[in-house]
């Protein structure tokens, strides 16, 4: 699948991921990208997000490929089984969040919580850091399973952001370009 063939939407996590995010430049150079806009960034509900992700697919005019980063993976999961029936072909999932730990964020609301362990009725792929302050490399690696989701190791990558030294990314972008020739 070529991106022009479909409609990318990139699902961010927590803040929304900024103008440095690799998931901002990649909505700015691939033509039929579009955000998952959500009501408020900084205190996500589960139900909203998840609505917020529903209707962008159902609004979808082509097969849609989902781009999802840390609080945006836990969206795409708890959302999954009830998106518009063949829609999604695919997601590319980066930096999942372990919402299920004791220390997480006050700010996230607390029904993100337990993830989903069912299968994504779609192709999926999961990029997941071996030192990340949010998941753990064993978390990420039990829920690819769980998931049916290919999982690619990214090293010691932090949460695959900018703070971690992630903005442009363009090892992401050419295994996304993988993953899409694949679907």
């Amino acid at each position: 699948m070529k991106t022009s063939d479909a409609d990318i939407l990139i699902v961010p996590g927590l803040s929304g991921s900024g103008p440095d995010h690799w998931q901002t430049r990649w909505e700015q150079k691939l033509s039929t990208a579009r955000r998952v806009e959500q009501r408020d960034w900084d205190r996500p509900v589960l139900a909203e997000w998840t609505a917020a992700l529903a209707a962008q697919v159902e609004a979808s005019t082509r097969p849609v490929i989902l781009v999802a980063h840390s609080l945006g993976v836990a969206t795409v999961v708890h959302a999954a089984a009830g998106l518009k029936a063949g829609a999604v072909q695919g997601a590319l999932l980066v930096g999942l969040p372990d919402v299920e730990r004791d220390d997480r964020l006050p700010e996230i609301d607390p029904d993100f919580a337990p993830l989903p362990r069912d299968p994504l009725p779609f192709p999926s792929l999961l990029i997941a850091s071996r030192n990340d302050p949010f998941c753990s490399y064993e978390r990420a690696e039990d829920f690819s399973y769980a998931w049916g989701a290919a999982l690619v190791d990214a090293g010691e990558a932090g949460h695959l952001n900018p703070a971690s030294g992630f903005g442009p990314w363009p090892e992401g972008l050419m295994r996304f370009a993988g993953f899409l020739r694949r679907l």
